[in-house]
């Protein structure tokens, strides 16, 4: 009985030390394929209007109720200090630090990576991959490439959009509804905030989330079982693994960015 657990488990860990190679052999594929996918821009220019574009609404709208209640829950927290007119610089580093990068890959996961997981699937399930291979057509190269960094170079932007919008219903619910300064709002963000420092920190990490869920959501395409039962769970491991990641590169890049 031990000699077969040993053994059960020795062969489960095999397998799984070989899926995490294959998987890394293909993301540094992946990422020595940009100067190729760079040189056919129409193919990742149209990945980034079906990823991106089609995802700015949702990004807008769950960006604007995520400002209002941060000024809401600012508010009423910083008033208890006689601190309410730095609700601005409250809400605007929390976005741009934060909820901006983090919030708009969880989004982004649901929205972009389910749909990319679920289109490279049902081309491994229709056989068009296999297709490509039997014409010398690489189709790494010519379906993974262009979607992985055309994800990869709107995440920033999807991020920027997050974080513009909340700040703006952050502005809309304290200014003419509570009743905070203008003025004030805006000095506190504009003294508070640094570029390189903040700013430039968030567009770090919505680059490594945008690098993250893509591959995530292709790779789970890539090899998923060509049923109708692999796609749909397929699916279902991108929102779960790439959400799982998003959270663990937060808290490990946030560690590396103000340990200081």
């Amino acid at each position: 009985m031990m000699q077969r657990l040993a053994t059960s488990l020795g062969r489960n860990l095999r397998l799984k030390l070989a899926d995490y190679g294959y998987a890394a052999r293909l993301f540094a594929r992946l990422l020595g394929l940009l100067p190729a996918a760079l040189m056919r821009m129409a193919l990742v220019r149209e990945q980034m209007y079906y990823l991106g574009n089609r995802s700015l609404s949702l990004i807008g709208v769950s960006g604007l109720f995520v400002g209002f209640v941060l000024a809401l829950q600012g508010y009423y927290t910083l008033q208890r200090y006689g601190s309410a007119e730095a609700v601005g610089l409250l809400v605007a580093l929390s976005l741009v630090r934060e909820l901006g990068p983090v919030v708009c890959a969880l989004l982004y996961a649901g929205r972009a990576g389910t749909s990319l997981t679920a289109e490279i699937g049902l081309m491994k399930a229709g056989e068009q991959l296999t297709a490509m291979e039997m014409m010398a057509v690489d189709p790494v190269r010519r379906v993974l490439a262009p979607r992985f960094w055309g994800g990869a170079l709107v995440m920033p932007l999807l991020a920027a959009v997050f974080s513009a919008v909340g700040i703006l219903g952050g502005w809309l619910v304290a200014v003419p509804l509570i009743g905070v300064d203008g003025g004030s709002f805006w000095s506190q963000m504009q003294g508070g905030v640094d570029v390189w420092g903040d700013v430039g920190n968030g567009v770090v990490k919505s680059v490594v989330f945008g690098l993250t869920v893509n591959f995530v959501a292709l790779l789970q395409g890539w090899t998923c079982k060509p049923t109708p039962e692999g796609v749909a769970a397929a699916t279902t491991r991108t929102v779960v693994l790439s959400s799982l990641a998003v959270l663990g590169l937060d808290f490990v890049l946030t560690a590396m960015m103000f340990s200081i």
